[in-house]
């Protein structure tokens, strides 16, 4: 899909309709974003703006990393925005390429996916923006992908304290693997971060930026900073949780075999002492009538004994 946006001289941007990209348009102080776009709306705007298409589809490889190139006078700039998926009433917070080429009178985006980025941009949500000025355009985007990924990571935090305490509460496999679902995120969003921060570091090597435009540079990247020491937060935070919990939950083994080590030996005696009287030889009390019940007592002592010593034993090890 291609969306082609213009600006007015209030700076407000606007769509323009399907129905007018075609062949010949004139696409220049334009911005044209392109969504999972097919083979043909690839070669539309290469054609129509110039640019090799290789920039165009660098984008759209899941595994494309952050980076930035220039070729001539058209730059291509990669970076990594934060998304989330959806799987089986589950989210996990994942990462995707999007793609920036500037040329000299154009601004390109290209995504795999729809993104809510692009979105705020289009509807009015991001003020004072005008795709004739390219590079602070650019900026401003990347500034608004810095605050959603500080808005995720918010969400992530708020997510993993809900968690926490439906474990405090049972514990239960889905409620470990939300965790661990959620520290899979974090990983992924520390990773891109990190990729960002380096793309943003070396931009000036490959556009223009104006001199008020620095002051935009460095809140993008304060804010990248701040959402990579954020993310490294939550993530020792959140490892450290899941190492709790885990020991927590061999603790709790360790006491229910204890039990049933305990149970087990009390029940052992009572059956051996039976097993002995039940053997087809003369025994003690034999035909006596009250046999049965000096059995049961001796029985009761024994356990009663070993009872006393296991809970003593147990006591004088919580103490140490």
């Amino acid at each position: 899909m291609i969306q082609v946006v213009c600006s007015d001289k209030e700076k407000q941007l606007s769509l323009i309709s399907a129905e007018q990209i075609t062949e010949g348009f004139d696409f220049s102080d334009k911005w044209v974003h392109m969504s999972n776009p097919t083979d043909k709306e690839i070669e539309l705007i290469a054609s129509s703006c110039a640019v090799p298409e290789e920039m165009i589809k660098a984008a759209l490889d899941e595994e494309e990393t952050a980076r930035a190139e220039k070729e001539k006078d058209t730059a291509l700039i990669i970076c990594d925005i934060p998304a989330i998926e959806e799987d089986d009433d589950n989210y996990t917070y994942t990462t995707l390429p999007f793609g920036f080429i500037l040329t000299k009178n154009t601004i390109i985006t290209v995504c795999l996916n729809d993104t809510t980025l692009v979105n705020d941009f289009i509807y009015g949500r991001v003020k004072n923006v005008s795709v004739k000025k390219k590079t602070r355009f650019l900026l401003q985007f990347l500034y608004r992908v810095s605050t959603k990924y500080l808005q995720y990571l918010k969400q992530i935090d708020k997510a993993s304290q809900r968690i926490k305490t439906e474990l405090e509460k049972s514990m239960k496999n889905k409620e470990l693997i939300e965790l661990l679902n959620l520290q899979k995120s974090l990983v992924y969003i520390s990773t891109s971060l990190h990729s960002n921060k380096t793309v943003l570091e070396r931009l000036p090597r490959f556009a223009d930026f104006y001199e008020e435009d620095n002051e935009l540079l460095e809140d993008v990247i304060v804010e990248t900073n701040q959402a990579l020491e954020m993310s490294n937060i939550y993530s020792n935070i959140l490892s450290g949780t899941m190492d709790a919990y885990a020991s927590i939950i061999n603790n709790n083994l360790n006491i229910v075999m204890k039990t049933l080590t305990v149970i087990t030996i009390l029940i052992a005696i009572p059956s051996m002492i039976a097993a002995f009287w039940g053997m087809n030889t003369g025994v003690p009390w034999e035909g006596e009538p009250m046999g049965f019940w000096i059995v049961i007592a001796i029985c009761l002592a024994i356990c009663t004994v070993t009872g006393i010593i296991l809970i003593t034993k147990n006591r004088n090890n919580r103490r140490k």
